[in-house]
């Protein structure tokens, strides 16, 4: 069985203050997590702080994004080395909203990742469909291209080196969520896509559910065969809710 992942994605979101309260209350409850992988990803300005807050505890530090060269004139870019160095583990790539509002294709997440893995980084490597795509019919259609491309760029044992999240771009940050049913049947699209190239690989990847997931919903969601974890949003900036969900990966693996 994959050990569920559960990554708290802050965005650009908190203060010097809120941080402080949200990473000991964190860090006060992962000690009750005993069978799923706590990370969370603040906004880089609350990487030194976090780091500290983290040091001796099992939640591990993840970045939101990284830049696809390790170094050199590239104002307001966030190398991954950069990000190592500051004891990062995780690191987001291609995350929906870095998709829609800045451009991030296919080509320039494969030099992403392959920086993040030089530099010794997990990626988390996001693929979803629009409300709009999915109700054209065409939400295997977007999702398979968007996996074939970093197959065709990367080739298929990179995906046996990162975590990969599911998120339904339609119900990121709008309370909608997509029923156990219907992400089950995406995320299980996706292992399948997968195992067309490397049977192994497709097993050993876990697929993260990004798309509302909170306290009330986790359970079912976590229960799901193929359903690995989360890539948690708004609920991840309150630590009790955001336990309540690795506690209910807890309870989908016993």
């Amino acid at each position: 069985m994959r050990k569920p992942l559960i990554a708290g994605n802050w965005k650009m979101n908190g203060t010097k203050a809120s941080v402080e309260t949200l990473l000991a209350g964190v860090v006060v409850g992962a000690g009750a997590i005993q069978r799923s992988e706590v990370a969370v990803c603040p906004p880089y300005p609350f990487l030194q702080m976090a780091a500290s807050a983290l040091a001796g505890s099992s939640v591990r530090l993840g970045a939101q994004n990284c830049a696809t060269t390790a170094s050199g004139a590239f104002t307001g870019e966030v190398a991954a080395p950069m990000l190592a160095d500051f004891g990062c583990h995780y690191v987001i790539i291609g995350h929906s909203e870095r998709r829609a509002m800045y451009g991030e294709d296919e080509a320039i997440l494969a030099k992403k990742l392959a920086a993040a893995a030089a530099a010794g980084l997990t990626p988390i490597l996001c693929v979803g469909e629009t409300l709009e795509e999915r109700e054209r019919g065409d939400m295997e259609q977007v999702i398979a291209a968007q996996i074939d491309g970093i197959i065709e760029l990367c080739g298929i044992a990179t995906f046996g080196t990162l975590e990969l999240a599911y998120e339904p771009v339609w119900a990121i940050g709008t309370g909608k969520t997509a029923s156990p049913a219907q992400a089950q049947e995406v995320h299980a699209f996706i292992r399948a896509r997968l195992a067309g190239h490397d049977a192994a690989i497709a097993q050993k990847v876990r697929i993260l559910y990004g798309g509302s997931m909170k306290g009330s919903n986790a359970l079912e969601l976590l229960s799901q065969p193929d359903i690995d974890g989360g890539l948690i949003g708004g609920a991840a900036l309150n630590a009790d809710e955001f336990l309540s969900i690795a506690k209910a990966g807890d309870a989908a693996t016993q």
